[in-house]
């Protein structure tokens, strides 16, 4: 059974956190509140989430630095952020939220149903990401315990298999690209677009040390976001 992925729900104002659990849920995921950018900062050092929605203005440590320190830390700084704001101050408030490291910026009141369909793409993601790495953990055992032609037979299907796997997120992530270029705001294209890329970059690169005469030892995954 495949581990349902964690979402971080960011707001200081509990009906608002009530209203984002009522558009997700129907994604069947795990749902995480929090009410404060300190108390986001304490869920995300014990847990893994796939996207973290957070909402802009809070009092005390606002969005933007609670990105920031999001950011810093390397256990956490390749989740996916979606801001969420009820204000627009213009182009520059936007691009603060892009440089502050989130791959989509959404002003209040939003659709639900756009809302539901971008965290559904990161939890697509994640879960696929979170299968490729358990996947080549247990090609790595086959690897290392291969002892004649028939385990390093079935090792090879396995590769392959996980090669397979991966170009289909590609596939999906490529699809996703060209959408938004042709929906979203072009900052919007672009930290969505570098965000997959260095994630499915990084992916294949792992992927191709595996392969028969890459040489050296296979390394690690990289996190999940």
């Amino acid at each position: 059974m495949v581990q349902k992925a964690k979402i971080l729900l960011v707001d200081d104002r509990p009906e608002n956190l009530l209203a984002l659990e009522a558009i997700l849920s129907a994604l069947d995921q795990t749902l995480v509140r929090a009410s404060s950018g300190e108390e986001a900062l304490k869920a995300l050092l014990t847990d893994d989430f796939a996207v973290i929605l957070l909402d802009v203005q809070m009092p005390g440590m606002d969005g933007f630095e609670t990105a920031a320190h999001i950011k810093r830390r390397e256990r956490t700084r390749d989740i996916p952020i979606i801001f969420l704001t009820a204000i627009n101050h213009g182009p520059h408030h936007t691009f603060r939220g892009y440089a502050a490291g989130a791959v989509d910026y959404i002003s209040k009141p939003f659709d639900p149903w756009v809302l539901r369909a971008k965290v559904s793409v990161f939890v697509d993601l994640y879960t696929k990401n979170c299968q490729l790495r358990e996947q080549a953990a247990l090609l790595r055992l086959q690897l290392d315990g291969s002892t004649n032609g028939s385990e390093s037979k079935d090792a090879a299907g396995l590769l392959a298999e996980l090669s397979a796997r991966l170009a289909a997120v590609e596939e999906q992530a490529e699809a996703l690209t060209k959408q938004l270029g042709e929906e979203a705001a072009d900052a919007s294209v672009v930290a969505t677009a570098a965000h997959l890329e260095r994630k499915l970059t990084g992916l294949r690169r792992a992927l191709d040390a595996l392969e028969p005469g890459a040489g050296g030892t296979a390394p690690v995954l990289p996190a999940q976001t």
